[in-house]
């Protein structure tokens, strides 16, 4: 069930304000139909977790759309104009640089871009909130972009790992493990998914598929003999929301204060 401000939602009202977007509507049916309550502090909150949660759908499959490559950490490459790549093989803004464009450019011009799937995975969620925050408020929030996995995003996005989550949700990143992976290619020793609708999940490197596919994927790249199937984890990794709309709340009076005295 989903609370706003102390009051239970009725189904057929939070249905109503939702129901012109499939992805908004599959979310709001999974929020409504859990034994878990959800709850914001108003309904701008939840407007903010849904808006995100579509748009890193979307932005999933847009990047799926693309022609951004798979690589190891090693041989990973990004648009020198807007990232310098770092030693581990991140991607992290340049100076004087807006990284709302940054960000942008990664679809823009794909070709020039290649990383493995949890670099993937964070990228989606920026790209995600690209498309929710205007330029200033994005770079406002996001002056440092570091692209790499999201042991690195805490700051940013507050992005958090869980178990044992129950119902998870379009958006969420989930994992497929692959523990008899071959050692000639230890990449494919899993797979970091983002989760759409209508059963499908994107993946970098492999693509947009179910997770009986992606098991199928990884299962053909296992050490000679193995007896062990890929499986799908309980690891959910998401942004922490709440979090993040604080941070968007605060950069946005700290934009509006700085052109008032201006």
């Amino acid at each position: 069930m989903i609370r706003v401000g102390g009051q239970i939602l009725q189904p057929e009202t939070i249905r109503n304000r939702y129901g012109n977007d499939s992805i908004k509507r599959v979310t709001v049916n999974r929020l409504i139909s859990s034994d878990i309550t959800y709850s914001y502090r108003t309904i701008e909150a939840l407007d903010f977790e849904l808006d995100s949660r579509a748009a890193i759908v979307r932005a999933a499959e847009k990047l799926n759309d693309s022609s951004f490559s798979f690589r190891v950490f090693k041989d990973s490459k990004c648009n020198p104009e807007f990232w310098e790549r770092t030693q581990i093989g991140g991607f992290l803004i340049k100076p004087n640089v807006s990284p709302y464009k940054g960000i942008k450019d990664i679809l823009k011009n794909s070709r020039l871009y290649g990383t493995e799937c949890s670099t993937a995975i964070v990228i989606v969620f920026y790209l995600g909130l690209s498309e929710i925050l205007p330029e200033e408020l994005f770079n406002e929030l996001f002056a440092d972009l570091y692209l790499m996995n999201w042991k690195y995003l805490d700051k940013d996005l507050g992005v958090r790992s869980s178990n044992n989550i129950k119902d998870p949700l379009p958006g969420d990143c989930l994992y497929i493990a692959n523990p008899d992976v071959d050692p000639a290619t230890p990449e494919w020793q899993g797979e970091n998914v983002i989760q759409l609708i209508n059963g499908r999940y994107y993946g970098h490197g492999i693509g947009i598929r179910t997770i009986e596919g992606f098991i199928r994927a990884l299962n053909q790249n296992r050490e000679r003999g193995s007896t062990r199937s890929a499986y799908l984890t309980d690891t959910v990794v998401r942004p922490d929301y709440m979090y993040l709309y604080g941070r968007y709340s605060s950069a946005l009076r700290t934009i509006a204060s700085r052109k008032t005295l201006s």
